[in-house]
């Protein structure tokens, strides 16, 4: 009798099966779709959030207008709202030589290590966001104010 039921329970199981992989095809194709469609939406919604951004900036008259007549020393650039003012290694090598620092000085004054500003003016690697403020403030400065600080943080 074991046998029996043994082989009605491995048959309902198989007829189980089988209904459940018709459903199951058929919501895998349903969720194909949905996700498809999903992702056309991610898209379109994008795309409109960039176009909604593009058109709440007031007009602005062309970058080539702008630059030309704006200096390109980061001293005139501090203060004025909304420019963000970009680091370059060549500007920071510049600038240290310029003072006559050496790059182990310069670490000093940046509360980093020489290593870190001999990748930084190698183009090796490139400071944190919350390291160029500093590194700004630092090229603003003249070489006595750079020397005293040296001195001062010595002491």
């Amino acid at each position: 009798m074991t046998t029996f039921a043994d082989s009605l329970k491995k048959e309902i199981a198989r007829v189980a099966r089988k209904e459940l992989r018709e459903e199951l095809t058929s919501l895998r194709k349903t969720t194909t779709g949905h996700r498809s469609e999903i992702a056309a939406l991610k898209k379109q919604l994008k795309a409109m959030q960039t176009l909604v951004g593009k058109l709440s900036k007031p007009n602005r008259p062309p970058a080539k207008a702008a630059s030309s007549t704006t200096p390109s020393s980061p001293t005139s650039t501090k203060g004025k709202p909304g420019r963000k003012v970009l680091f370059t290694a060549e500007r920071l090598k510049a600038e240290r030589t310029r003072m006559g620092l050496t790059q182990l000085q310069m670490a000093q004054l940046l509360g980093t290590s020489s290593l870190t500003i001999w990748k930084w003016e190698s183009g090796k690697a490139s400071p944190r966001e919350s390291k160029v403020p500093k590194i700004i403030e630092l090229m603003s400065m003249g070489k006595r104010a750079a020397l005293a600080q040296i001195s001062s943080t010595e002491a």
